[in-house]
């Protein structure tokens, strides 16, 4: 095979006489040339004609697409945390319910509200068409913390409230079981009646410093106020006496008793059988001489007799 060159370089023009083994390798050569400038010529116009997208873009890409993961954990941790927040903050408000509820129950009782009336281990009767919200009047997290916030505050107004309203009913409560009132028996008559009358002993007018209720031997005899007995024996006059003492300088005194049920330093309630009637002491008959004091005067009990059904 003859080759003809041309070039500056070599003046005039040059024929080669390439045969064989030299024609192969040429030849070889040649195509390894042009394979390796068009490998590179491809690959340039690939990476700037191409996909239309340099290095230096795809890595500014690639940052923006992990700054937009980061972004993205980002949120949902603070959701987490947000989530975790709103669990903690019902659980409070949930535990505040509860003691609520036993609140209210408890005045409930103590104001001998009707059962049924307030009925604090249900949830409230509700009603009312159902009229669709607006679209876009979701309520963001923002605004339910607020609500719940804002709910929080009157839930500690309400316990504030409800708290003050237990002590009041708490002392009106003691109140009632410590003031004296009603009959100290079930049954009998009042005989006589407290101030001057002439004494059924002597004749002689006298001052008398109690009711007396006549009844039957061994006719029940009951405290007319809570307190401890203060007194349980003898005493001159009064025969076998119970005396209690209620607070708020209240006492009552039940003498003539064929028996006493209470000794001295026990507490007894509102109701509670303290003693038999019998006609021990300064007695004509079966009868309970009832007394009342205040600060250690003795007091007409008519007063504090409100209802002679009790």
């Amino acid at each position: 095979m003859n080759v003809v060159v041309f070039g500056r370089g070599f003046g005039q023009p040059r024929q080669l006489n390439l045969t064989g083994m030299k024609a192969g390798l040429g030849l070889a050569v040649v195509t390894a040339i042009i394979i390796g400038v068009g490998f590179t010529a491809g690959s340039l116009h690939s990476t700037y004609n191409g996909s239309g997208v340099s290095n230096d873009k795809l890595a500014t890409l690639k940052g923006e697409l992990q700054a937009q993961r980061d972004n993205i954990e980002s949120i949902r941790q603070e959701n987490e945390d947000t989530l975790d927040a709103l669990a903690i903050r019902i659980a409070q408000m949930n535990a505040r319910m509860i003691r609520l509820d036993a609140l209210g129950r408890r005045l409930t009782i103590m104001a001998n509200i009707e059962d049924g009336e307030f009925d604090f281990d249900t949830d409230p009767a509700l009603g009312g068409p159902e009229v669709p919200m607006a679209a876009g009047s979701n309520i963001a997290v923002p605004e339910v913390l607020d609500a719940m916030n804002s709910l929080g505050v009157q839930l500690s107004n309400r316990e504030v409230q409800l708290d003050v309203l237990e002590g009041v009913l708490m002392n009106q409560s003691l109140k009632d079981r410590v003031y004296p009132q009603g009959r100290p028996v079930g049954a009998g008559w009042i005989s006589s009646y407290f101030g001057k009358r002439t004494d059924p002993f002597t004749g002689k007018p006298a001052n008398h410093t109690g009711i007396d209720f006549a009844g039957k031997m061994g006719a029940e005899v009951v405290a007319v106020a809570a307190g401890v007995v203060t007194w349980s024996s003898n005493r001159y006059g009064y025969g076998i006496m119970v005396e209690i003492n209620h607070g708020n300088g209240y006492a009552t005194r039940y003498a003539h008793n064929s028996k006493n049920l209470v000794a001295i330093g026990d507490e007894v309630s509102k109701g509670q059988v303290v003693a038999l009637m019998g006609e021990t002491g300064r007695a004509t008959g079966p009868n309970l001489h009832f007394e009342v004091l205040q600060n250690g005067r003795r007091v007409n009990p008519v007063k504090y007799i409100r209802d002679s059904s009790k």
